[in-house]
C-alpha cells in the first residue's frame, strides 16, 4: 500500500484525453439544481464499458452542480452555472481521482492515501497562495479560510481527492472530495457523499494503473457521455 507525505499534496491538474480510462465513475443528476444523483461505476473490457454491481445514490451541493475545470469533453451551453468558490454546487464535468484520505493509519485500497492528523487541512481562501491545496497547517502561508481534514463528525473518516480547478485558479472551486454523507438527505457544500459502506467499496475497487476518473454531469449530457465512454447509460 501506498503512502504519501501529508506535508504538501497540490491538486494537480489532469490534461489527458477523456478516454485514457479504464475505471469510471458516472454521477447522473436530473439537472443543474437538483442535490440529489445516482452513481454508476463501470470497468472497461476490451473496447466498451460495463456496469460494475448496483448504482448509488449519492447527495451532491445544496444548489445542485454547476461546470468545472477539469478534462475537455463536454461542450457547456451559455447561461449554464459555473463553478465558483462558496456557491454549494458539486463540480461538472470529467476529473481525475487522484488519492484516498482517512483518519487510519492505512485503509485497504490500491490508491495513493494520505492520513489526515489534528494538522492537515485543504484552502479555501482564494488569496492564499495555497488555494485548493492539501497541506499541514503548519507549513501554510496562515490562509483567512482552510478547512479541517480530520473533522470531529467524521464525515472525512475516508474519502476521495477529485482533481477539480487543480491549477488553483482564484475563485473558481476548492476541496472537491468523495466523503461520507451526513444523512441520506443531507446535501453537501460541493462534494458527492454518500454511505461509508458504499464509499469503501469504491476505495477498494479504484486502481490508479486504470486511469480512475469521474463524470458528473446532468442528465441533458448523457448522449455526450455516450459517445466520450463506449457502453455506459444514463440512469
Amino acid at each position: 500500500m501506498k503512502q504519501i507525505t501529508k506535508l504538501f499534496l497540490p491538486l494537480f491538474l489532469t490534461f489527458g484525453f477523456a478516454h485514457a480510462s479504464e475505471q469510471l465513475i458516472l454521477i447522473v443528476s436530473n439537472d443543474f439544481n437538483n442535490t440529489h444523483a445516482v452513481l454508476t461505476r463501470y470497468e472497461k473490457q476490451q473496447n466498451a464499458f460495463k456496469q460494475v454491481e448496483e448504482n448509488i445514490i449519492v447527495n451532491i451541493g445544496r444548489n445542485g452542480l454547476a461546470w468545472g475545470i477539469g478534462e475537455s469533453g463536454f461542450t457547456p451551453k451559455a447561461g449554464e452555472p459555473i463553478k465558483k468558490e462558496g456557491d454549494g454546487r458539486a463540480p461538472a464535468g470529467i476529473f481525475q481521482i487522484s488519492k484516498a484520505f482517512g483518519y487510519a493509519t492505512t485503509i485497504k485500497t490500491k490508491m495513493p492515501y494520505v492520513q489526515a492528523d489534528k494538522e492537515l487541512i485543504c484552502v479555501d481562501d482564494s488569496q492564499s497562495k495555497d488555494y485548493n491545496k492539501i497541506l499541514d497547517k503548519n507549513r501554510s502561508d496562515n490562509p483567512k479560510s482552510f478547512e479541517w481534514m480530520r473533522r470531529e463528525d467524521d464525515l472525512y473518516k475516508i474519502g476521495l481527492v477529485i482533481e477539480h480547478n487543480a491549477q488553483a485558479k482564484k475563485g473558481a472551486g476548492s476541496c472537491i472530495f468523495f466523503h461520507i454523507h451526513k444523512s441520506e438527505d443531507a446535501p453537501t457544500a460541493g462534494c458527492s457523499a454518500m454511505k461509508e459502506e458504499d464509499l469503501t467499496t469504491i476505495i477498494r475497487w479504484l486502481d490508479p494503473a486504470k486511469n480512475p476518473k469521474v463524470v458528473q454531469i446532468p442528465s441533458s449530457y448523457c448522449s455526450e457521455a455516450k459517445d466520450l465512454y463506449n457502453g455506459v447509460v444514463c440512469p
